[in-house]
């Protein structure tokens, strides 16, 4: 432990993790970011409900991520993330999701590593393709998706929703869209764990990071050989800018959409099933009200923040009086601000007449989900088709409570109906 964590006036769980804090913080401000921590509550994300009792609404946090950062700062309050999120003067997207540093690659993550007005320029390339009209050609397919897997297991009485069906239908779903083929399935869920969920195990994460690169390079050559009509191609030729796209901004292109079409979605669908098996009068009131199925997908997703998203200062200045620096990092603490009472009445409560029911789990401002259209559709679909098919379900009785408030979530839940 160094001299200067001794100093720091809180109760340190995890002192061998820690780096020296910078001089320009104050040790009053430093605590540990451990709201998140696996546990088997009924609402997983209920480790922050005392967040603004406890801690000031701007602190610093000592958590670390191989090549990324040493340390951040954490806003916690809906405001100040909004500030964060749609203040490009102050705060840039630079260096996010930057995995592939780890294996020696030089280029970014697009378009999240741009900020405008570049980031514009490849959000035109992409648009077109995640819009809600693009995203109403893709609901047939996705019903069909949907379908098979449900009649894989209806008539066994039982499933493991997460594994058997929110860990297939929405990969499913995009590995489609690009134009991956299907076999590399089971490849791709373990790299994308590895580079997710190896919580800073830089060896693990490299290895995650360069099978997904040495796929994609491969896929990238057969497709500019042989175009076709999926997004993987329009990728490959395409034009940013009204020039084809450099070699690095095509691998960092589909290296970011790789990344983040796998897990989101997939997370989102086992908390949201697991929440309605332990919460049977909620299952049976959106039973008995379909129309009620969007709203209920705005509150699942409110309540289930998987995301907390990081930025990197531009310049110096202070948030309620606290002095941040250039070059720090902070982080948008979505799981706090989805709950902000300031903001959401009753916010712990689960409504399904949440009016304005703005919250961060998409992120916000210019770099606000550029799959959000799709992402929504696919939840609403899951969550319709399956109350329509599948009859009032419960958790097994052995079955683990067991929950990660992230994007592990809950890997497997077993659930079984009459």
């Amino acid at each position: 432990m160094s001299e200067t964590l001794e100093r720091v006036p809180i109760k340190v769980r995890r002192p061998d993790s820690w780096p020296d804090i910078p001089a320009h913080v104050p040790l009053n401000l430093v605590h540990e970011l451990d709201y998140l921590d696996v546990n088997t509550l009924a609402d997983p994300f209920a480790g922050t409900k005392d967040i603004y009792k406890d801690l000031p609404p701007v602190f610093f946090s000592p958590f670390t991520r191989p090549m990324m950062y040493k340390g951040l700062w954490v806003v916690t309050r809906y405001e100040d993330i909004r500030e964060v999120y749609q203040n490009n003067d102050r705060y840039s997207n630079a260096g996010a999701a930057n995995f592939q540093q780890l294996v020696g690659e030089t280029f970014q993550s697009l378009p999240l590593s741009a900020d405008p007005p570049e980031h514009g320029k490849y959000r035109l390339l992409l648009n077109p393709w995640f819009s809600p009209k693009a995203v109403s050609v893709l609901e047939p397919q996705m019903k069909a998706v949907i379908n098979d897997l449900i009649d894989s297991f209806i008539d066994k009485g039982e499933c493991d929703v997460a594994y058997d069906f929110g860990r297939i239908y929405p990969v499913k779903v995009f590995m489609d869209l690009m134009g991956f083929p299907f076999e590399k399935f089971e490849d791709f869920l373990q790299w994308e764990y590895a580079i997710l969920h190896s919580f800073g195990n830089a060896e693990k994460i490299a290895w995650g990071v360069q099978g997904a690169l040495d796929f994609l390079r491969g896929f990238i050559e057969e497709v500019r050989k042989t175009p076709n009509e999926k997004l993987g191609s329009g990728i490959v030729h395409g034009l940013i800018d009204g020039r084809p796209a450099t070699e690095d901004e095509i691998i960092g292109t589909m290296f970011f959409l790789w990344v983040g079409g796998l897990d989101t979605v997939a997370a989102t669908t086992s908390l949201m099933f697991r929440r309605m098996a332990l919460d049977t009068a909620l299952q049976q009131q959106l039973r008995d009200n379909p129309s009620l199925v969007p709203e209920a997908i705005e509150e699942f997703m409110r309540m289930q923040p998987l995301v907390n998203s990081t930025r990197l200062v531009k310049v110096d200045h202070e948030i309620r009086g606290v002095k941040i620096k250039k070059g720090d990092s902070i982080m948008c603490y979505n799981a706090a601000g989805n709950f902000d009472p300031e903001e959401f009445e009753n916010p712990r409560e689960f409504r399904l007449d949440r009016p304005a029911n703005r919250h961060f789990t998409l992120a916000g401002g210019s770099h606000r989900c550029l799959g959000s259209h799709l992402a929504r559709r696919e939840l609403r679909l899951a969550l319709s088709e399956f109350l329509r098919r599948v009859p009032p379900f419960r958790l097994k009785h052995d079955a683990s409570m067991d929950v990660y408030p992230g994007l592990i979530a809950v890997p497997r839940l077993p659930i079984t109906w009459s």
